[in-house]
Parts: C-alpha cells; sequence; structure tokens
C-alpha cells in the first residue's frame, strides 16, 4: 500500500534501530533488578535506638565520674578543726534563740609563707579580721559586728598545741589567735559577747585574693584616697573595680585612712564586705559551671572551718539556707568601744553600748539604734 504521506515516487527509508547508547542502556536495566523500600525494619530500629541509648548512658556516666571527681575535690580542699570537742561546754553560752545562727568570721594576717609580702613574719599569726556574724530566725535578716583587734579582753585559758595557756586579763583581743588559733579565739568572742558560737571560719591572704580574681574583681566605693605603703594601698576616691591585690590591699590598710588605728580599717573592711555580697548574688553561676567551680575551688582552698561546715554539703547546705539574704538587709556595726584608761593605744568596750549590742543578738532583736558617741558605727 502506498503511503499517503510520501511523495510519489520516493523509496520508503528503513526503520532504524536503537543506536549503542540506547542498546548500552536497555543492558544495563535488564540487569539492575527492582527497587525495594529503603525503610528500615523493626529490628534495625531497634538495634540503632539501643545504640544511641548505650552512647547516652555512656556520656551520663562521664558526667557522672566528673562530677564526683569534682565534688571530692573540693571536698578534700576543706580544713576543718574539731572546735566544740575541744571546748569546755560547761562553760559555753547557752543558745538562747535556737533558729538563729552565730558565726565567727575570721580572717588571719600570717606573714609566712606566699603572704610573706605583706609584711615581715614575726613567726606567728593573729586575727586581722574578726567578726560577729548573726543570721536570724528566717534567714532573711543579719547583723555583722566588727570587734577592734585592738580591744581589750579578758581572755580565758585555751588548749593549746603544747597544752593548756592559762587565762589572762586585758589583753589585746587578737593575741587570742596568737595563743591558741580558732579554738581559742571562739572562747574569747564567747566570754567577751555572751553569744554561743554556732560556727567558725578562717580565711587567709592569699585565698581571699584569688577568690576576688575569679570573681572578676569587685565593685567598691572608695571612701577617700587612700596610700598605705605597708600594705600596698593606693587607691582615689570613687568606685574602682578592684581585682585580688587591690582587695586586698583596701581591707588592710590602716595607716592610709582615719588616724591610723584600728577603726578606719574595719569601716573599709565592712564597706568591702557588702560589695563582695552584692557581686557574688549578682554573678549567674549556674549558667556556667566552669566558673562556679573556680570560685568553688578558691573558696574552699582558703579557709578553714569547724568541724559542723568541714564538709562540702554542709556548707552548700548553710549557703543555700542563705538564699533569701540580700545584702541590703544585712546591717554592719563595730563593737562600741572607748578608749582604754591604761593605755590610749587599746580600746575597751563602751558600756552600756556594747553590752546593749550583744544582748539584742542574743534575745535575735534588732541591733539598737546607733550610737553618737563611742565607736559604735
Amino acid at each position: 500500500m502506498t503511503d499517503p504521506f510520501l511523495p510519489v515516487g520516493e523509496p520508503r527509508r528503513p526503520s532504524r534501530g536503537p543506536t549503542g547508547r540506547r542498546r548500552r542502556r536497555q543492558a544495563a536495566d535488564a540487569r539492575t533488578p527492582p527497587q525495594v523500600s529503603r525503610r528500615p525494619s523493626r529490628r534495625q530500629a531497634r538495634r540503632r535506638a539501643h545504640r544511641l541509648m548505650v552512647m547516652a548512658t555512656i556520656f551520663l556516666a562521664l558526667l557522672g565520674v566528673g562530677a564526683a571527681f569534682a565534688y571530692q575535690d573540693l571536698n578534700d580542699n576543706i580544713a576543718s578543726q574539731d572546735v566544740d570537742g575541744q571546748l569546755n561546754a560547761d562553760v559555753r553560752p547557752e543558745r538562747k534563740a535556737p533558729g538563729a545562727v552565730n558565726v565567727l568570721l575570721l580572717g588571719s594576717d600570717s606573714r609566712s609563707g606566699s603572704n610573706r609580702e605583706y609584711g615581715r613574719d614575726e613567726g606567728s599569726a593573729r586575727s586581722d579580721t574578726a567578726m560577729v556574724v548573726h543570721i536570724a530566725d528566717g534567714r532573711r535578716d543579719a547583723s555583722v559586728i566588727s570587734i577592734p583587734r585592738d580591744t581589750l579582753v579578758d581572755r580565758p585559758a585555751c588548749p593549746t598545741k603544747s597544752g593548756a595557756a592559762s587565762a589572762a586579763r586585758a589583753v589585746m583581743f587578737n593575741s587570742a589567735y596568737e595563743i591558741g588559733g580558732m579554738t581559742c579565739t571562739v572562747a574569747t568572742v564567747e566570754r567577751l559577747s555572751g553569744l554561743r558560737m554556732d560556727h567558725v571560719v578562717e580565711i587567709d591572704f592569699t585565698g581571699f585574693k584569688k577568690l576576688v580574681g575569679t570573681l572578676g574583681g569587685v565593685r567598691v566605693n572608695v571612701p577617700q584616697d587612700i596610700r598605705d605603703p605597708y600594705s600596698h594601698a593606693r587607691l582615689s576616691k570613687g568606685t574602682h573595680l578592684l581585682n585580688g591585690e587591690q582587695a586586698l590591699g583596701l581591707v588592710r590598710t590602716r595607716h592610709g585612712i582615719g588616724d591610723g588605728s584600728d577603726l578606719g580599717r574595719i569601716k573599709l573592711q565592712q564597706i568591702f564586705m557588702k560589695a563582695l555580697i552584692t557581686q557574688i548574688r549578682s554573678a549567674d553561676l549556674l549558667t556556667d559551671p566552669v566558673q562556679l567551680y573556680r570560685l568553688l575551688d578558691d573558696l574552699t582552698s582558703a579557709i578553714t572551718t569547724d568541724k559542723g561546715l568541714g564538709s562540702l554539703s554542709a556548707l552548700t547546705s548553710f549557703a543555700r539556707s542563705l538564699d533569701g539574704l540580700d545584702a541590703d538587709r544585712v546591717e554592719f556595726r563595730t563593737l562600741p568601744v572607748a578608749p582604754a584608761p591604761q593605755d590610749p593605744n587599746r580600746v575597751v568596750p563602751q558600756e552600756p553600748q556594747a553590752n546593749a549590742v550583744w544582748q539584742a543578738l542574743s534575745a535575735d532583736r534588732p541591733l539598737p539604734a546607733r550610737s553618737e558617741k563611742g565607736g559604735q558605727s
């Protein structure tokens, strides 16, 4: 039959078979097995879930081991003394306000070892700072009473490494630490105040510097120009972000402020303590575990406590109980004092103001109004 679409007389072209490329593609298609679903089987899914669970368990275990090592490391840093065991319970004051807590905070002025740069080593240590911290029942208010180190007191007989030291009358308060360390200082404070000390914490100079450095400094409003070659304090009046070295110079200076007595230094110590509390509470340490560990490492390495606070768990529990205590609810005072009749370079508790302070703390009441006379501030 003639193809109607071909010109008449033109021969029909033979049909062309597949090209070489097409033949190769067809051959490959013939060899390729039919596609199957790539969805994993239930057994494969279970294996994968098991592997993920094992990996997660190992990861959490490693975190747990790391946390355990960190806890043990911090716990081992803490030095403690059995103060209660060394004191005669029969002569200690009774606890009159069970819900309140009294903590004796000490700062040692030893010039040994790494503290040697801050003065000559006299072969002994004395309590350069002594503060009775009264935390009211409810843990939302606190009173801090600084005791001038030059205060003349009656020191009770104290246990020492070489035996018991005899009692003494009208001796400088900070000699108690030199004679019998923390234990004798606690006994002397209890004799002076009539308050039972529930805990005692001592911090040394080197640890203090490191703690401030780890915090990134502490912002303090310095009330006047300070130039003290003894403590290396050189600060102008105004607000400063103090590093560890500057902070230490500030809290140790005595010759650079006021009349050179301990009262001027106490005022600076109280200003710094309030700034330090504010700095610690404002630092968001929970979101920075590395920074938190460094801070705890510095703190636990720098302190010596009584047995009651001699573990990381005890310190942590105590710190958590103070979570509701803000810096503006902490009142700082200096024990009311007057010049000693027998020595104008020494002071004695001024009565009845001094006793009124101790009685208020004993009853867990607010401190009496500040006196315009005497050493109370």
